[in-house]
């Protein structure tokens, strides 16, 4: 009878190229202490960068439920500027309403806005790590070439796997902290967009109840 087998033309390169191929932590450890750093503090930000959004989310549906009811509540933004307007003492002027609920969404922006910029700030330093890894990687590179010439590729490896890796590990870690930046921003700004729109409703009524 006849076998079935399969003809390598590579005669085994092919084969061994596949079995050589480094597994992700090995991958990881290419980047060496830059890699891990960046992973490290892509990490922090990711867990962080979901807290507050899932934080926003939560707060821009209490702050939508609380526009629905007429009685403040504390325990959200839009009831806190609504408790600072109740405090006016003289509702009948327009520059005091305006003035208390321009002050109450003041002290509320710092609040939505708490922790953004750390999700920001870890987005733009994973790419410059990503790129110092690269100059010490081709460094590395560079000091081989000048002690051993350019005979053996194995020399080189070291530097060239550190170089682009810290580059990959770099952008891994800053693509998503920028969408993820971009969602948390846009809850908080959505949040802020009512108290505004709900302030405006406020003095409108108070000014057209003067005329």
């Amino acid at each position: 009878g006849f076998t079935r087998g399969v003809i390598d033309p590579s005669r085994g390169q092919l084969l061994g190229l596949i079995v050589e191929t480094p597994t992700f932590n090995e991958r990881v450890q290419q980047g060496g202490s830059i890699g891990y750093i960046t992973l490290a503090i892509g990490a922090f930000a990711f867990i962080w960068g979901v807290f507050r959004w899932f934080t926003l989310t939560s707060t821009a549906g209490a702050v939508k439920a609380q526009a629905r009811r007429p009685k403040a509540s504390k325990s959200n933004p839009l009831g806190r500027v609504m408790l600072a307007y109740e405090a006016v003492g003289n509702k009948n002027d327009v520059g005091a309403v305006e003035a208390a609920l321009d002050d109450a969404i003041l002290k509320e922006l710092p609040k939505l806005e708490s922790g953004l910029n750390l999700i920001k700030i870890a987005s733009n330093i994973a790419p410059l790590l990503g790129l110092l890894g690269t100059v010490i990687g081709m460094v590395i590179t560079f000091q081989s070439i000048t002690l051993f010439g350019t005979g053996d590729p194995q020399i080189m490896a070291s530097g060239i796997s550190i170089a682009l890796m810290t580059t990959v590990i770099g952008l891994v870690v800053s693509i998503p902290l920028v969408v993820l930046h971009a969602f948390a921003a846009g809850a908080a700004n959505r949040v802020a967009q009512i108290l505004e729109e709900q302030a405006a409703g406020i003095v409108a009524e108070h000014a057209d109840g003067r005329r």
